[in-house]
């Protein structure tokens, strides 16, 4: 019954994203550019090291903070890429996934009432999270025009006395923008000079292409301010296996521990055994699936700007972000009438925030095959809605 309902829950609307999905799941020979989730498998010696921890018996739980070789693990990957270093007994904890990465470390530091910045468009999940905490979530417009990045003064614009912390997701889902260092640094001066927390969401940070990812915990003075959210997800093609960490100061991991004791005891053993072996063996693997996405990634973004969909050029995660202004329909009739008419499935921009109005989300993250019909597909589509032609 209604009555029995929180009432936060009437400031969180049903994903945007699952609407289309389901549609999509009812018809037949459906090209999605929807999901963002690998169409690799699991690179297969990953999947053995699961296989042989359940084999020997490891199907207990774990430390609640996660197997301390996977911590370990953990903490000299981020210094070996970034140079920054976390302590794997007090700094980091294993979770399922980011999505309980973001979810603890939002009800370990904030309380009833504090603001958090979001740069938008953003991941679906941010604001929910954020409202679950009793927080308010405060939006922070980007544009292709500054390269998805948010402007000092529209940071500026939006702190008061309330604003506590802001949330930072690049590379982007979903316009696959990346920050760049001059940007990132000005962030981390007005955090500190607001005082502010960072959670930085840097699930995509070994997909990025012909940049260099800027972990936010790395640039001076930053760590202390700083939770750095990710995991094994998008660059180990591991999604269905959860596995995401926490790097954090002490006393936000001791919270969020004490959160995630509770509300999930360990992460999955075997999928914190198949992490092990991602990290101690899994560079080549990313290596290759990053050279494949970039091939997509060039191909998709060249074939929606000539069709007469200007596109910004991602540098990161395995999104684009095309506008469809010109075409003269709305998101959600485009992305309908594209699906019914042509099976092909997008996402509306406007589902990762108000920004995202005009857009929509299209992911390479399938094979180069379906993406070359998927962009026949969409050119006959504009070709028959588009004032504009193609180029």
């Amino acid at each position: 019954m209604a009555k029995f309902v929180a009432r936060r829950m009437e400031d969180v609307p049903p994903s945007g994203i699952r609407r289309f999905f389901d549609i999509a799941a009812t018809m037949q020979d459906v090209i999605s550019l929807g999901v963002g989730e690998p169409d690799f498998v699991t690179p297969d010696y990953i999947r053995q090291a699961a296989i042989n921890s359940i084999q020997q018996g490891a199907t207990r739980y774990t430390s609640n903070a996660g197997i301390l070789e996977l911590r370990e693990l953990t903490a000299t990957h981020l210094n070996r890429l970034y140079g920054v270093d976390y302590d794997p007994l007090s700094e980091i904890i294993i979770t399922v996934g980011v999505s309980e990465a973001l979810q603890i470390v939002c009800l370990a530091t904030l309380n009833p009432g504090d603001e958090v910045l979001i740069p938008e468009p953003s991941f679906v999940s941010y604001a929910p999270s954020v409202i679950f905490a009793g927080a308010v979530p405060v939006y922070v417009p980007t544009s292709a025009a500054d390269e998805f990045m948010p402007a000092l003064a529209d940071l500026e614009a939006r702190v008061t006395p309330h604003t506590r912390a802001i949330l930072l997701g690049y590379p982007n889902n979903p316009t696959g923008a990346v920050l760049t260092r001059e940007r990132a640094l000005q962030i981390a001066d007005f955090c500190k000079k607001h005082d502010l927390l960072v959670y930085s969401d840097e699930i995509y940070d070994r997909l990025v292409y012909g940049v260099a990812h800027i972990c936010t915990a790395a640039l001076p003075g930053m760590k202390e301010r700083t939770v750095t959210l990710g995991g094994f997800s998008k660059a180990y093609a591991m999604t269905g296996w959860r596995i995401g960490y926490v790097c954090a100061p002490i006393d936000i991991i001791a919270a969020s521990v004490r959160i995630h004791q509770y509300a999930i005891m360990s992460a999955p053993t075997a999928g914190q055994y198949a992490a092990i072996e991602a990290l101690k063996h899994g560079e080549d693997s990313v290596l290759e699936m990053v050279a494949e996405y970039d091939r997509r990634r060039q191909f998709i973004v060249k074939a929606f700007n000539d069709i007469g969909l200007d596109c910004f050029e991602p540098r990161g995660a395995f999104y684009t972000f095309p506008s469809i202004k010109n075409v003269g329909l709305s998101e959600d009739e485009f992305c309908e009438k594209l699906l019914i008419e042509e099976k092909v499935a997008v996402v509306p921009g406007y589902s990762f925030g108000p920004s995202g109005k005009g857009h929509i989300r299209a992911c390479y993250a399938t094979s180069m095959p379906k993406i070359e019909e998927a962009m026949e597909r969409i050119g006959r589509f504009v070709r028959k809605y588009s004032s504009v032609g193609v180029r």
